[in-house]
């Protein structure tokens, strides 16, 4: 990583945090100076218009998430043309599970980085400008097409783009939704318990398995 590469993922970082705590009003290019410890310019002399700023924002909520992907073995990358084998009930709950321990950190340790990823998207519901960063997605609905196709799913292309919708809103409803009342404590084996039947009780339904 270069100097400047770690200089903006210190900014970026800074970033996420003061847009979880404030939402996107408390994003200025003074307020990420100070949450960062750097000197006063310093964010504005890396990314200079507020445009800049979210699109690294997003940037970086993109590549943290991938490694949090990678960290439990899931895919990050769209399908090779030649499809993978065959996915048996098995390697379903395997991806379940998997699917809920990310989930579960993303409630938890990686709470700010929801939060800020929600708010960058409705951003971008106002500022048409700002559409770009709805593409981040694209590598995982992608992704969850060549598995539906893999489990036997009768219209991957469209029940992919489902398992990732209905994921992102079972994400949604545990942070900031009613779901938060009567889910488990976040961050406990009963949560990722609780997360993975959802989950698996969801490729069950798209797969038919």
């Amino acid at each position: 990583m270069t100097a400047r590469t770690n200089r903006i993922a210190l900014l970026t970082d800074a970033a996420i945090e003061l847009i979880a705590d404030g939402g996107m009003r408390a994003l200025t290019h003074r307020a990420v100076d100070s949450r960062a410890g750097m000197p006063p310019g310093t964010t504005s002399a890396y990314l200079r218009t507020r445009q800049a700023l979210i699109e690294a924002v997003v940037g970086r909520l993109a590549e943290r998430d991938r490694a949090d992907l990678e960290a439990y073995d899931l895919p990050t990358e769209p399908p090779p043309p030649t499809p993978g084998p065959r996915l048996d009930s098995a390697a379903l709950d395997a991806l379940a599970a998997g699917v809920a321990e990310v989930l579960d950190r993303w409630l938890t340790v990686g709470r700010s980085r929801t939060l800020a990823r929600y708010a960058c998207l409705l951003e971008a519901v106002h500022r048409p400008e700002l559409r770009g960063i709805l593409h981040h997605g694209t590598g995982q609905r992608e992704q969850a097409r060549d598995l539906l196709s893999r489990a036997g799913a009768t219209d991957p292309e469209r029940q992919g783009d489902q398992f990732v919708a209905f994921v992102d809103g079972l994400l949604f409803d545990r942070l900031v939704g009613a779901g938060a009342l009567t889910a488990p404590e976040p961050g406990s084996a009963a949560s990722r318990a609780d997360l993975g039947a959802a989950v698996r009780t969801l490729l069950r339904a798209l797969s038919g398995t």
